[in-house]
C-alpha cells in the first residue's frame, strides 16, 4: 500500500527548509503510547509503511495503530547522467516533513513492554532518533 495523497493544486513543490520544531502533534491525543520524533527529516512513504509492518508483526495484529503522519510533499529527481537546465525532474517519491517533537505513530490496547519492543523495531526503519513516550494521567 503506497501512501500518496489522491490529488494535489501543484505536482511538483521546492524543498523547504528542516528546521525548528514542530507547531502541531505533539501530545499523545488518540491512543496510550506514542513514538515522538527527536530530529528534524523527510520520512518517505516507504519508511512510513515498513515501520507499519514492523509494528504490526510485532503485536499480531493486536491493538489499535494510529499513523500521524503522512506524505504529502512530492520529491523530485532527474534521471542520471543528465545535463544541466531542461526544467524540473519527475516526482521519484512522496515525503512527509517531520519536526522534532513530532508525534509519528500511536498504540493502545497492548502492554507497555510490547509497545516498547514494537516502537523499537518501528524507529529502526526510521531515519531519525525516536523516544517512546506515555500518556499521563490526568
Amino acid at each position: 500500500m503506497v501512501m500518496m495523497p489522491k490529488r494535489v493544486k501543484f505536482r511538483k513543490m521546492q524543498r523547504g527548509r528542516r528546521r525548528g520544531i514542530s507547531k502541531g502533534a505533539t501530545n499523545i491525543a488518540f491512543g496510550e503510547f506514542g513514538l515522538q520524533a527527536l530530529g528534524n527529516v523527510w520520512i518517505t512513504n516507504n519508511q512510513i509503511e515498513a515501520s507499519r509492518v514492523a509494528i504490526m508483526r510485532k503485536l499480531n495484529r493486536g491493538g489499535k495503530l494510529w499513523i500521524r503522519i503522512f506524505p504529502d510533499k512530492p520529491v523530485t529527481k532527474k534521471p542520471l547522467e543528465t545535463r544541466m537546465g531542461k526544467g524540473k525532474g519527475t516526482v521519484e517519491h512522496w515525503a512527509a516533513v517531520v519536526k522534532r517533537g513530532r508525534i509519528l505513530f500511536e498504540l493502545e490496547g497492548v502492554p507497555e513492554e510490547m509497545a516498547r519492543q514494537a516502537f523499537k523495531l518501528a524507529s529502526d526503519k526510521l531515519p531519525l532518533a525516536c523516544k517512546f513516550i506515555k500518556r499521563e494521567m490526568l
